[in-house]
């Protein structure tokens, strides 16, 4: 797309490049289906003074057995004359969650999150990549849980594929649960060999790296 096409199609209020660039991603892996999707309130966004970075998550339900969540956001969604040609897409990344979950409403703690780290980017300028690891505090995942899944690690997601837009990269960023007691030896060594070493193991008998809450197992 020229800039001069750009330009003329970003007089209408009704055009999203970088949300359709979302959508289109994720249609080829879920075809037709109409996710369930969660906005955040406008009164709450950065725009106005609150602390909502994001506009909103759309929630896929996999024949895997698990819902696989998608922020809208940390790239440009909305039409912008100086977006149009960058490298990369904002921050060059949507997140992703894959949970093992019995219904949407169980994915709700998982939208919070995935906003407190997309509020963590956005005021702090630091952004996330694959192979990184977010220690966190020890504390669950899911707060008010006693999960054993306190920790993320990052890595590209493993069925939608990025791709090039008109704001420039966007890539899909998957965030893993793992247990603290990983992540602390991950931390103590703070290379990513260590990361390396645990998505290796777990690919073994998770390849989608689907973070179960449930779940005890240690890595390393």
């Amino acid at each position: 797309m020229t800039f001069a096409d750009y330009s003329e199609k970003s007089q209408s209020d009704d055009w999203s490049p970088g949300w359709d660039v979302i959508d289109a991603a994720f249609a080829e892996v879920y075809g037709e289906q109409e996710p369930s999707h969660f906005a955040t309130r406008l009164e709450k966004r950065a725009l106005f003074g609150g602390p909502e970075y994001l506009d909103g998550y759309s929630i896929y339900k996999s024949d895997k057995g698990y819902y696989h969540i998608v922020t809208y956001g940390m790239t440009q969604l909305y039409s912008r004359l100086e977006s149009y040609g960058e490298d990369f897409n904002k921050w060059g990344y949507e997140m992703t969650f894959k949970l093992k979950a019995n219904s949407v409403e169980e994915c709700h703690w998982a939208m919070n999150m995935m906003g407190n780290l997309a509020r963590y980017t956005f005021t702090s300028g630091s952004f996330f990549q694959e192979n990184e690891y977010v220690l966190g505090d020890g504390s669950p995942l899911e707060l008010e849980s006693d999960s054993k899944m306190c920790s993320l690690l990052i890595v590209e997601d493993t069925e939608v594929v990025g791709r090039d837009s008109v704001h420039g990269q966007t890539d899909f960023l998957q965030l893993v649960g793992i247990t603290w007691h990983d992540a602390q030896i991950i931390n103590e060594h703070r290379t990513r060999g260590y990361v390396e070493e645990v998505l290796e193991k777990i690919k073994v008998d998770n390849p989608d790296f689907i973070t179960d809450m449930k779940s005890e197992r240690n890595y390393l």
